[in-house]
């Protein structure tokens, strides 16, 4: 394996995991520590070692050396057994065409080939947010295609002074294995809030657009191969409605790119804000994990930030290395944190007593367990 220096780890294991790290920019150091800390300490009970290798990459990489990901830094990354990723961008660090510079989000998912974008929504108790829904109805799952669609057109667009154009394309091999993946996900879990039923909802605008009925039509020949798992269309608008008024419904939703960029920050508004949200990047070969914020330049640095999205995006991480009681733990430990009061959010989503104090409350609920 080639890696960077280990950045640190324990001394002695069973088993030793190999896991990058970028730390990302604006709070991202801050959120990256803590989810260290917190894998470190959900495996060390178990003998297990971790090795963390630091990848030097995102705005403030591309400020100082022109390049958001240095050369060899996805070899390296297909060879970690995960990679955790703090939030990257600058809103001063861009391209001549006024496009932000430092993103990873095309280079990783594209060159890793990390083709599903899972975003978990669920509402903790202890935990208030606009809407007046209780804890036990929203948890989802929205699978988000990462590699085509809209965003497909990235840096690829065409413009002028008079006008402007994006393609959205879509393949049916990419369309396949974000839905098999769609149904795999839901198979592995409870079902929906409202009735327990395992279900898959396609979200599309097919009533509009070619690319989306062809999205429709290669998600009902899976569904055909899946008769265990309930399978139902919602076009986007609709599911934006649905989301809000009756979340419990909902089990695992399945979409592409750009209406998955939208709908899980909708999502996140009915769970308590962003800095709630974690989210895995799955390929067949290689795997990453991180918050769905941004960097919030604007508080980095002041230790207010709130952890518990790069946490659980932390405990998807042990889950795919097969630490899944391990990954439960570190859950368990969020949820009673705020169940109990020792983590509170403020109006803002921020942690009362910072970024600290909420990670010790998670940790201290960890060694308890």
């Amino acid at each position: 394996m080639q890696n960077s220096a280990p950045i640190s780890g324990p001394a002695h294991s069973d088993r030793t995991f190999h896991i990058g790290v970028i730390e990302g920019d604006g709070i991202g150091p801050e959120l990256t520590a803590a989810a260290t800390a917190v894998l470190e300490a959900a495996l060390r009970p178990r003998g297990v070692r971790l090795e963390f290798h630091l990848e030097d990459a995102g705005a403030a990489a591309h400020r100082r050396t022109g390049t958001a990901l240095p050369d060899g830094a996805l070899e390296r990354i297909r060879d970690y057994d995960a990679l955790i990723k703090g939030p990257v961008g600058l809103p001063d660090v861009r391209h001549p065409d006024g496009t932000e510079a430092g993103l990873l989000g095309g280079l990783l998912r594209g060159g890793l080939d990390a083709y599903a974008n899972v975003r978990p929504m669920r509402l903790l108790p202890g935990v208030s947010a606009p809407t007046t829904h209780r804890p036990e109805d929203i948890d989802y799952v929205i699978v988000r295609e990462n590699t085509e669609g809209l965003y497909l057109s990235r840096g690829r667009g065409v413009r002028n002074e008079r006008a402007a154009s994006d393609q959205l394309l879509l393949t049916r091999k990419g369309v396949e294995r974000v839905v098999r993946r769609a149904f795999a996900l839901a198979r592995g879990r409870n079902g929906a809030p409202a009735d327990g039923v395992r279900r898959v909802t396609c979200v599309d605008k097919a009533n509009v657009l070619r690319s989306f009925a062809f999205f429709r039509d290669v998600f009902d020949e899976v569904a055909a191969s899946h008769p265990d798992v309930e399978a139902e269309h919602l076009h986007a608008d609709a599911a934006a409605a649905a989301l809000v008024a009756h979340p419990a419904r909902f089990d695992v939703l399945v979409m592409e790119n750009l209406l998955g960029d939208i709908l899980s920050d909708l999502g996140a508004a009915t769970v308590g804000g962003l800095g709630m949200c974690p989210s895995a990047n799955l390929g067949d070969t290689a795997a990453y994990f991180e918050p769905i914020h941004g960097s919030a330049p604007d508080i980095a640095g002041t230790g207010a930030a709130n952890p518990t999205s790069q946490i659980l995006s932390a405990a998807m991480l042990l889950e795919h290395i097969g630490h899944v009681d391990e990954a439960g733990a570190v859950r368990a430990a969020v949820a009673g944190a705020y169940a109990s009061g020792a983590v509170a959010l403020d109006d803002r989503g921020r942690p009362k007593g910072g970024t600290a104090a909420a990670t010790a409350a998670v940790l201290d609920g960890l060694g308890r367990m």
